[in-house]
């Protein structure tokens, strides 16, 4: 394993897996692989990862397209090791400050309601690059507040044009406070690194600039959108400027990433 990649496995053993001291399998249902192949319809893949001893406990088969491995036999070495070397150093700082959220900073009791996401780019079974937006979703956790059992969702968002960045996004599924693109070069969740909540697209943007947004996701132009909303270009350029003021956004790539991590755009369905 290259050396960047074993400092992060090592890394997260030392984080999390000392604080899991008893191994206990995820129970998983019928009901939930059901429910957990919504997640993969093609351009996904997930698995449940056991902290413990960082086991997959369940893997979807659709892992098969990106790494050209039979899913029973891949662990989650094979999956990191697609990851790019030039984003291994980011990767690292970026499992180091979802670690130090989760075990640090957090509330025991609001662990289960926070996902965080990042992207960064892979290199498939094919000898293809792949930019993946990873999300992962805590689905048990410790009287210490550690997470035992994690839900992994990795989807390709190379059709979206958009480039890994450094931010991670810890977002409150029910409501509460998010923390968003937070920066990682110091290695730790830092508050004062993030992007406060009260600078949350969701809320800034009203439902046809949203619209807008996921059309230009797919890479339209300002008179296609303006076609497929029966719109003029005119109005739609007003309102990517508005858009792109509000979001404190330079141009409609770095607009796209960004409400890809606030999850206005939701990536397994354009």
């Amino acid at each position: 394993m290259d050396k960047g990649l074993k400092e992060i496995s090592d890394y997260w053993k030392e984080s999390y897996s000392r604080q899991v001291k008893e191994y206990r399998p995820f129970e998983i249902s019928a009901e939930f692989a059901r429910f957990a192949s919504m997640f993969a319809p093609g351009n996904s893949y997930f698995y449940v990862v056991n902290l413990h001893n960082f086991s997959l406990e369940y893997i979807s088969d659709s892992v098969e397209a990106f790494t050209g491995k039979d899913p029973g036999s891949i662990d989650l070495q094979d999956l990191l090791e697609a990851v790019l070397p030039e984003e291994v150093e980011i990767l690292s700082l970026k499992s180091k400050v979802n670690s130090d959220f989760y075990t640090s900073f957090v509330d025991r009791k609001e662990v289960l309601n926070y996902k965080n996401m990042f992207s960064y780019r892979m290199k498939d079974g094919d000898n293809g690059v792949r930019t993946m937006l990873y999300q992962a979703f805590p689905l048990s956790v410790l009287e210490n507040g550690s997470p035992e059992h994690v839900f992994c969702l990795h989807t390709d968002v190379s059709h979206l044009k958009v480039s890994s960045n450094n931010g991670v996004s810890f977002v409150h599924m029910n409501g509460g406070k998010s923390y968003y693109n937070v920066d990682v070069s110091k290695g730790k969740f830092l508050i004062d690194g993030s992007e406060a909540a009260s600078h949350d697209l969701a809320e800034l943007l009203t439902e046809r600039e949203k619209e807008i947004v996921i059309e230009f996701s797919k890479g339209l132009s300002a008179e296609q959108v303006a076609k497929e909303l029966n719109l003029s270009p005119h109005t739609i350029k007003t309102h990517r400027k508005n858009i792109l003021k509000k979001s404190d956004c330079t141009n409609t790539t770095e607009l796209v990433a960004k409400c890809l991590t606030n999850g206005i755009i939701s990536p397994a369905f354009i």
